[in-house]
C-alpha cells in the first residue's frame, strides 16, 4: 500500500472519528436540551395550574350559571345553588376546574394535565401506569417524576409532582381522613415533543450530510495536496536516484529547491552525489595505483622466473660469437651460427614482448581475439623456469571472441601466478580449462596445492589479505583480479577441488559479435 493511501486512510479515520464523536454528542445534547425545555414548560404549567387551584380553593370554589354544557358535579354535596334572581348556579371545585382547563389546553395543542390519586373519588381521575408509579414514589419521598413516552409513534414528556393537603383543602377532604401536609395525590402534566424529535432527526440528517461532504472534500483536498507537494516530488527525487550516476545529473537536477523538508532532502542528496563523485574519483585513482603496483609486483616475480630463460640464449649467443671470431672465413660455420644467433634474439624478443604486454596499462576495450592462444602465452610466461610444474591445458574456445583481451590477460597471469606460488617448490599440476557456455566465456584455473582453508573462504578476495610469508606477496593479486572481472560484467569465484587443491572460475559475458561467431562456428 502506498504511503499517500495510508496517509489519506489515516486522516479519513481521524476525521470520521472526530465527526462521529461530535455528531453523537450534538445529537444527545439536542435531545437533552429538548427534554430540559419541555420539563421546564411542564413545571411552569404545573405551577400555573397549581396557583389556579389554590385561588379556586381560597374562594370556596367557583359558581357558574347552569346552561347547556355546564353540568353539575355529582360528587359535591352542595353542587348547585339558586341565587336571589332564581338562577341556578353550578359549583366548580379545584379538581373539576383542572379537568376543564386541561380540555381547553388539549384543544390548543399545548398538552394536557389532570389530577389523580390512589384513592380517587371520581373514577375518571383513576391513575394510569405512569401516574401510579409516580404516586408510589411520592410516598417514598421523591419530589417529582419525569419520563419520556412513545405512544402510537409519537413522543411526549410526562411530568408529575405531588399535591399536598393545605388548610384550605380540609373543607372538602377532611371527611376522607386527610390532615394538613398529607399527600392527597398528584398532578400530571403531559407535553407533546414529537415535533421536536422530528426537528432533531432532520437536523441530524443535515449534519450527517454536511459531515460526509466535509470528509469527502477534505480527503480529496489532502489527497491532491499530498500528491502534488509530497508524492510527485518524491517520485522525481526517486527518479534522480535511479538514474544516478549520469553525466551532470547533479547539475541538471529536476527537483526545484524549496525550504521544506523535501527540498532539504533534495539538497542533501545533491551534496551526497557530489561527495560520492569526488570519493569515486579518488577511489578510482587509488585503485589504478594499486593495479599498477600489483602489475609491477607480478613483473618482479616473473623476472625472477624468466631471467635464466634470457641468460641461456645470451650464453649460447656469446658462444656463437666466439666461434665466429675463430672461424670468420668458414661460410658453413658462419651460416649455421648466424641462424643460432637469430633464434636466440627471437627468443629474447618474444620473452620481452610478453613482459611488456603484462605491464602495459590497458583500458576496458572489447576486441575480437584468440583467448586460447592468449592463455597459452600467459601460462608459458608464468611457468618459465619452473620445470617442476606440469601444465594440463584443456582449451576449447577455438574461435575469436569479443572480450577485453589485455584485462583478461592480467587476470590469467594473476590466477596462474597465484596457483604456481600455492604449489610451492615441490611443484604440481596446473590445470587450465576454457570454453563458451550460453553466451559466456568460462575459464577455470586449478592447482594441486593445499587448497583454501575454510576460515579463509570469505576473505581471499579482500585487499591485502594473504597467507604467504612477509615479503612473498602483497595480498592484492586476487583482489585486483576480482575487481577486473567485475568491471567486465563477469564473476570470479573460488573453491576447493574434491581431489585436492584450489580452483578459480572466471565467467565473463561475451559481446554480440562473439555470439554470432559462436553460432557460425
Amino acid at each position: 500500500m502506498q504511503l499517500k493511501t495510508k496517509f489519506i486512510i489515516f486522516i479519513g479515520l481521524v476525521i470520521c472519528c472526530s465527526f462521529g464523536v461530535t455528531f453523537y454528542r450534538t445529537s444527545n445534547y439536542q435531545e437533552e436540551l429538548v427534554v430540559e425545555m419541555a420539563t421546564r414548560q411542564a413545571k411552569m404549567l404545573f405551577h400555573q395550574i397549581h396557583i389556579t387551584r389554590q385561588w379556586v380553593a381560597d374562594h370556596n370554589g367557583l359558581f357558574l350559571v347552569k346552561v347547556p354544557g355546564v353540568e353539575e358535579n355529582p360528587f359535591l354535596a352542595d353542587g348547585t345553588i339558586q341565587d336571589d334572581e332564581g338562577n341556578w348556579l353550578v359549583k366548580r371545585n379545584p379538581a373539576m376546574v383542572t379537568r376543564e382547563l386541561s380540555a381547553y389546553a388539549a384543544r390548543e395543542g399545548i398538552g394536557h394535565f389532570n389530577v389523580t390519586s390512589l384513592k380517587p373519588i371520581n373514577p375518571d381521575n383513576a391513575p394510569d401506569d405512569f401516574e401510579r408509579r409516580s404516586l408510589i414514589k411520592f410516598d417514598a419521598g421523591i419530589d417529582e417524576v419525569v419520563e419520556i413516552e412513545e405512544v402510537d409513534g409519537r413522543c411526549r414528556l410526562r411530568y408529575m409532582a405531588p399535591l399536598n393537603v393545605a388548610e384550605r383543602c380540609l373543607g372538602c377532604h377532611i371527611d376522607q381522613g386527610y390532615a394538613v401536609g398529607d399527600i392527597r395525590g398528584g398532578m400530571n402534566v403531559t407535553i407533546p415533543i414529537d415535533w421536536a424529535f422530528s426537528e432533531i432527526s432532520a437536523n441530524n440528517r443535515m449534519l450527517l450530510s454536511i459531515g460526509l461532504a466535509t470528509i469527502a472534500i477534505v480527503s480529496l483536498t489532502i489527497f491532491v495536496m499530498f500528491d502534488q507537494l509530497v508524492v510527485k516530488r518524491l517520485k522525481v527525487l526517486a527518479g534522480e536516484m535511479d538514474q544516478y550516476p549520469k553525466p551532470h545529473s547533479t547539475n541538471n537536477f529536476a527537483l526545484a529547491e524549496t525550504d521544506d523538508e523535501i527540498g532539504m532532502l533534495a539538497k542533501h542528496f545533491r551534496k551526497l552525489c557530489q561527495r560520492h563523485d569526488r570519493f569515486q574519483q579518488e577511489l578510482d585513482a587509488s585503485r589504478e595505483q594499486v593495479f599498477q603496483s600489483e602489475k609491477l609486483a607480478a613483473l618482479g616475480r616473473l623476472v625472477a622466473g624468466v631471467s635464466h630463460e634470457i641468460n641461456n640464449p645470451l650464453g649460447g649467443m656469446q658462444n656463437c660469437i666466439q666461434t665466429l671470431r675463430k672461424h670468420p672465413d668458414n661460410p658453413e660455420t658462419v651460416s649455421r651460427y648466424l641462424e643460432l644467433l637469430n633464434q636466440g634474439v627471437a627468443s629474447i624478443k618474444n620473452t620481452v614482448q610478453q613482459l611488456l604486454k603484462i605491464g602495459r596499462k590497458e583500458p576496458l576495450v572489447l576486441q575480437l581475439g584468440n583467448v586460447d592462444q592468449m592463455i597459452r602465452e600467459c601460462l608459458e610466461l608464468t611457468c618459465m623456469g619452473r620445470d617442476d610444474i606440469l601444465l594440463d591445458t584443456r582449451l576449447s574456445v577455438q574461435q575469436p571472441v569479443l572480450v577485453s583481451m589485455e584485462i583478461l590477460r592480467q587476470v590469467i597471469v594473476n590466477l596462474a601466478g597465484n596457483a604456481v606460488q600455492a604449489m610451492g617448490r615441490s611443484g604440481g599440476t596446473l590445470t587450465v580449462t576454457s570454453g563458451v557456455d550460453v553466451g559466456s566465456l568460462l575459464i577455470e584455473v586449478a592447482d594441486t596445492g593445499p587448497g583454501i582453508a575454510p576460515e579463509h573462504q570469505d576473505k581471499i578476495f579482500e585487499p591485502f589479505f594473504t597467507t604467504k610469508e612477509v615479503g612473498e606477496g602483497t595480498g592484492l593479486g586476487l583482489s585486483v583480479s576480482y575487481s577486473l572481472v567485475e568491471g567486465m560484467g563477469g564473476e570470479l569465484t573460488a573453491g576447493n577441488r574434491s581431489e585436492g587443491g584450489a580452483i578459480f572460475t572466471v565467467a565473463i559475458p561475451l559481446g554480440h559479435e562473439s555470439l554470432l561467431s559462436g553460432e557460425k562456428a
